[in-house]
């Protein structure tokens, strides 16, 4: 065994490393609540339009179940009772993914330059950036725009994979949460730290082959924030600890020293 191989903290320390950098970004709610305010504001806004919209579709599941089962029309009706019972389930999950998937692209752009402001505050307390990338207004639109399509097509296609295996019993109720967990805390982190990757130059390649480089610490962040994303309201709170938590973690992959992070997120006392 190599020393460097002695050296590498375990998977479950780099997972629980991630796991740490969203209760380090939940810290900037003390030592800059102004700014952490302004993020949450555009993902309440957001939040308030995607709970609309579940609360609609939970009012017509019933409908919607039926809809999608149309084979079972002629069954007896315990056995249709049951599938469109299942049906209703696995839709209701369904939306419930495409709204943490979708989220939070819609969110940044939404409060883009708030969300950037926290994220150039984590970068300055952390020691700041050597030559950041200035992009024009309109040329780091467009390239966020398309890096945010990119993953909101991809997302989609996900959650349409595991819409049809919430369907097979069993694997439906046990396999598809956990995948489900992988790739939407992949796709999470993917995009929180864009504005910090954005500064750096990386393009969409480079972003994920830098977060591929400690696969643990990446999945750790992201998943957690996935899980919390399911709590009612708590994406408002914790979008902007989010943002800087993706800072934090970007600046880990791109290998910038983390030269005062005790000091830059830890309230004194």
């Amino acid at each position: 065994m190599t020393d460097a191989a002695i050296r590498r903290p375990s998977f479950v320390s780099r997972y629980l490393g991630g796991v740490r950098l969203l209760g380090a970004g939940l810290r900037m709610w003390i030592t800059a609540p102004r700014i952490m305010l302004m993020g949450a504001l555009p993902a309440l806004i957001v939040t308030a339009v995607y709970i609309t919209g579940i609360v609609l579709l939970a009012s017509n599941l019933d409908g919607l179940a039926a809809t999608v089962t149309p084979f079972a029309d002629d069954w007896d009706p315990t056995t249709r009772t049951v599938v469109r019972a299942v049906a209703s389930l696995a839709l209701l999950a369904a939306a419930l993914l495409v709204f943490v998937y979708t989220f939070t692209t819609i969110t940044l752009a939404v409060g883009g330059p708030f969300y950037e402001r926290i994220s150039r505050e984590v970068e300055a307390r952390l020691g700041g950036i050597d030559s950041p990338v200035e992009l024009s207004f309109w040329r780091g639109a467009g390239r966020g725009l398309v890096d945010a399509l990119r993953i909101l097509a991809t997302t989609l296609l996900v959650a349409i994979a595991l819409l049809v295996l919430g369907f097979i019993p069993l694997i439906g109720q046990t396999v598809v949460p956990v995948l489900g967990a992988v790739a939407g805390g992949w796709f999470l982190a993917l995009e929180l730290t864009g504005f910090s990757f954005e500064a750096r130059g990386f393009t969409g390649t480079a972003k994920r082959r830098a977060l591929t480089t400690d696969r643990a610490q990446t999945l750790g962040f992201g998943m957690v924030t996935y899980l919390v994303f399911f709590v009612p309201f708590a994406a408002v709170v914790i979008m902007p600890a989010a943002v800087a938590g993706g800072t934090m973690l970007a600046r880990r992959a791109a290998d910038t020293p983390l030269a005062v992070a005790t000091e830059a997120v830890t309230p004194a006392g």
